[in-house]
């Protein structure tokens, strides 16, 4: 990566050295995967505490476990993000998982007003991405751009959305960005995300997509907010701007879903505030065409507080016993030309995609076609299995 800060090369935060990390390694010897933290620059397991990521969240003692629990040296952590990112790896050495394994997958949508036109275009245009030039060109000349001062559910939101309703621009996702309930969906299944290194999916019938680039919150079974990561919602522009009951289709598919590359538990350090205060950068280098585009998603922006987003999630209406990791929403929709004059931005195979966040680290992706790369295999029953097996040899 062209980029000199620490954190976007190594992968881990800028303040690495105190901060408290989490997630998920494969132990080729044990043939599946066990929690880890990272401490002083190495890997420790620590599956004699906790059978899954999910349980391990649960503890009421997370940061003592986290802190100091003894456990085998899995080897230092620079050395397992340098294996993410090579083109071969070692089979027969420990690897890189996302940092979530029994949560539900959720996200946010339009959690950021001045995204909202965006998605706007998107429906207005039908998928179509030269006909969203024109419609994004009148949209904005009559209505502006400066949308980050509306309250969702507000009076003024209300008379934002009947301007657009007036102008023929009625679109399901002014309810949500401009109304008191937040779009909440299934991002993915437990299981299915993907993690540092790996290739994001592409649904082969979309021509027009983009990385969303987002924190995700890690919720507890008790719906505590304990920590957070990064995310890319892989969005395709084209199927859910055909309609949103293409929502499924557009998101959830094989590799769609990237998260990592650690949770960053909160302590007297890092905490909901330092999330309020981040700001989230995006770069997307073209492998073949030498493209660059970069943005950044400033989280003093958003239209929903975070803690009002987890309790849109859940609470006494709905419950996730095992926790879920919550995709907080992006302001970033790329329209930076890629190509024809007025055709807008759309991925190519092989473009790398870079999501960084000083307190969080950087997530690293190739993007290729959901039905290209491996498919998922691993989900809660061979988990189970593995556990299962690991009880017998104790």
């Amino acid at each position: 990566m062209q980029n000199s800060d620490a954190f976007t090369t190594t992968g881990l935060p800028a303040d690495a050295a105190s901060a408290l990390l989490i997630g998920r390694v494969w132990r080729p010897d044990l043939a599946g995967p066990v929690p880890v933290a990272v401490r002083e620059g190495n890997l420790v397991d620590l599956s004699a505490h906790a059978a899954t990521l999910a349980e391990l969240l649960d503890r009421p003692d997370l940061l003592e476990i986290a802190r100091h629990a003894p456990g085998p040296a899995l080897g230092p952590v620079q050395a397992m993000l340098a294996r993410a990112l090579a083109t071969s790896a070692d089979a027969a050495l420990p690897r890189l998982l996302p940092p979530c394994d029994l949560q539900a997958i959720k996200a946010c949508g339009v959690t950021f007003a001045v995204s909202l036109l965006e998605r706007v275009i998107e429906a207005q245009a039908g998928g179509s991405a030269a006909h969203a030039h024109d419609l994004r060109q009148s949209l904005t000349a009559a209505l502006g751009t400066d949308l980050a001062g509306i309250r969702p559910g507000s009076a003024a939101a209300q008379q934002l959305k009947a301007e657009f309703v007036a102008r023929g621009a009625w679109s399901p996702y002014l309810e949500v960005g401009l109304g008191p309930d937040a779009e909440v969906f299934t991002k993915a299944q437990p299981m299915s995300a993907v993690g540092f290194g790996a290739a994001v999916g592409l649904h082969p019938d979309s021509q027009w997509n983009n990385p969303e680039p987002e924190i995700v919150l890690a919720v507890n079974g008790r719906a505590e907010v304990v920590g957070a990561t990064l995310g890319n919602d892989v969005n395709l522009r084209d199927i859910e701007g055909r309609s949103a009951l293409l929502l499924g289709k557009a998101k959830d598919n094989n590799g769609s879903c990237a998260i990592g590359p650690f949770i960053r538990l909160f302590d007297g350090q890092f905490t909901l505030d330092t999330v309020r205060a981040a700001t989230v950068t995006l770069r997307i280098e073209g492998a073949a065409d030498g493209f660059v585009l970069e943005g950044v998603s400033r989280m003093q922006a958003i239209s929903r507080d975070p803690l009002e987003l987890v309790r849109h999630a859940c609470g006494p209406h709905h419950q996730y016993p095992d926790g879920f990791m919550l995709f907080l929403g992006t302001m970033f929709s790329p329209v930076q030309d890629r190509g024809a004059p007025g055709a807008g931005f759309t991925h190519h195979l092989g473009d790398v995609v870079t999501i960084a966040s000083p307190a969080l680290g950087t997530l690293v992706n190739t993007v290729q076609r959901s039905d290209a790369i491996p498919p998922w295999t691993y989900g809660v029953g061979a988990l189970l299995q593995h556990l299962r097996r690991q009880r017998l040899q104790v």
